[in-house]
């Protein structure tokens, strides 16, 4: 297809204007969450409500028991801000305990789904404070234990 003059002179402010167009709808920001997600969805506690299996890693670097650490986790929230949860775990690969070991604990989630947890062990073992983040609509979250070397990451499973 050939254009003449007229035409040529006529087509360049139309594809200018598509170009500044697709210049600013590509440049705009975008907001992202902590839930990964562009739309601001708000978190509280009734975000984590249900039964949610951990899988966490690290290492323990000061105390009685010193060493790398593997455990799986069950907890359940509760919706309200009251966690149960039954774990084991093994340091060295030496496991920790005979059976499961139970806790309870509080927990609580930000709008911005950053949170904090406690968690209180029946064994007589000394409590964990977390730092958490709830990810994906309430279907994840990730937690790093205040004072050593140990994250996880829980999912949903019912």
């Amino acid at each position: 297809m050939r254009f003449n003059g007229t035409q040529l002179v006529r087509a360049i402010p139309v594809v200018m204007a598509l170009g500044l167009a697709l210049t600013l709808a590509l440049s705009t920001p975008r907001a992202v969450t902590a839930h990964g997600e562009e739309h601001h969805r708000e978190c509280s506690n009734a975000t984590l409500r249900g039964d949610y299996g951990f899988s966490v890693d690290g290492q323990i670097l000061a105390g009685p028991r010193t060493g790398l650490l593997r455990a799986v986790a069950m907890t359940h929230f509760d919706g309200e801000g009251a966690l149960s949860q039954v774990d084991f775990a093994t340091i060295n690969g030496i496991p920790t305990g005979t059976d499961w070991r139970p806790a309870t604990g509080i927990y609580e989630v930000n709008p911005d789904c950053t949170g904090t947890t406690r968690l209180d062990f029946t064994d007589g073992s000394p409590s964990l404070h977390l730092r958490i983040v709830v990810v994906d609509g309430g279907r994840e979250v990730r937690t790093i234990v205040e004072g050593n070397a140990t994250g996880s990451t829980g999912i949903k499973v019912r």
